[in-house]
């Protein structure tokens, strides 16, 4: 299980507070898609992330202090490897399936189509393979935010008399959410409802609901992320292009491929839109890698991998279902 950009390991269940499930819990567990019943699940945090693997926060061996923006540059390639690495600690030799939303998605991408007979089934949940302009604005408008705040120190933010970024951090996080949300869904938990009072207040504080949820989610992503890992996690995404460079190269790693596809899209998703869907359905298909493809009905926008969308998880067990019953097959 490949996580998106600002997700973890803690994929399913809770720590303690059952009020607190893991961010895919919905899908994950007993009876649930990836049935825990069946299958054996592993979810491992992303190499360059705030949430126990290397990344920009941990301290660099060579002075003792955090990396800060000394950290390499990271690609998808890099994410897949250090996920190999741990299947192969785990004694783990070929996967029946890699499943991953957003940049999950990318990731399962490069792992299929780099290291055949490694998985069975790739699963790719709104994800892309080259990020349009667009995609790539929004995610550079939100590090400008965080760079350009006063407490961001060139990145070395990390020392006990430094205050964090938190006003670029949370900036960023609010704009991403803009583009995590459909304008159905967002006019349906929101419309133009005033927060608490019944007339508008005629200021610049936060008046309308939709306000108030943006920072809200702005506010609690601060005690989860850190905003180096969002510069880095960003331009990992925005320089992902799998199917780029030389059409004979590229055609000669497909036809190795030996995994089968499940590629997913959501028809209120704008930010990878079923557009990035069929574009590595096309490439796929022409190379003749076996793949299936879903574009499914939500109005929850670029979100809706994470809910639990009836005809979505139907789709991924069905599937799950296909990829065992030829795995028990003599």
């Amino acid at each position: 299980m490949c996580h998106a950009l600002t997700g973890d390991a803690h994929a399913a269940g809770h720590h303690g507070d059952p009020d607190r499930p893991g961010w895919w819990d919905n899908l994950i567990g007993p009876g649930r898609p990836l049935d825990t019943d069946r299958y054996f699940v592993v979810s491992a945090n992303v190499l360059g992330g705030c949430r126990g693997t290397t990344g920009p926060g941990s301290a660099d061996p060579s002075t003792g202090r955090p990396y800060g923006l000394r950290f390499p540059l990271l690609s998808v390639i890099d994410l897949v490897e250090v996920h190999r690495a741990l299947i192969r600690h785990l004694g783990i030799t070929r996967l029946l399936g890699a499943i991953g939303g957003s940049l999950g998605g990318m990731q399962v991408l490069q792992w299929a189509m780099d290291h055949p007979g490694e998985l069975a089934g790739a699963l790719t949940v709104a994800a892309s393979a080259r990020l349009s302009a667009q995609n790539i604005a929004f995610s550079a408008v939100a590090r400008e935010a965080i760079m350009r705040d006063p407490d961001f120190a060139g990145g070395d933010y990390y020392a006990a008399e430094h205050s964090r970024p938190d006003r670029g951090l949370m900036l960023a996080r609010m704009i991403a959410h803009i583009t995590y949300l459909s304008e159905a869904s967002m006019r349906e938990k929101f419309g133009r409802r005033i927060q608490d009072a019944a007339e508008p207040r005629y200021g610049f504080d936060v008046d309308f609901e939709v306000e108030s949820y943006l920072e809200h989610q702005g506010r609690s992503f601060l005690k989860r992320f850190d905003a180096n890992t969002y510069l880095y996690l960003t331009r990992v995404m925005d320089y992902y292009d799998p199917f780029g460079g030389d059409p004979a190269i590229l055609a000669a790693k497909l036809a190795r491929v030996d995994a089968r596809f499940l590629v997913l899209s959501f028809d209120s998703d704008w930010r990878f839109s079923t557009g990035h869907a069929r574009d590595i359905v096309r490439t796929l298909s022409a190379a003749r890698v076996p793949v299936t493809f879903r574009e499914i009905a939500s109005s929850h926008g670029h979100d809706s991998f994470l809910l639990p969308v009836p005809e979505y998880h139907r789709t991924v067990a069905g599937f799950l279902d296909r990829l065992a019953a030829d795995a028990d097959a003599p």
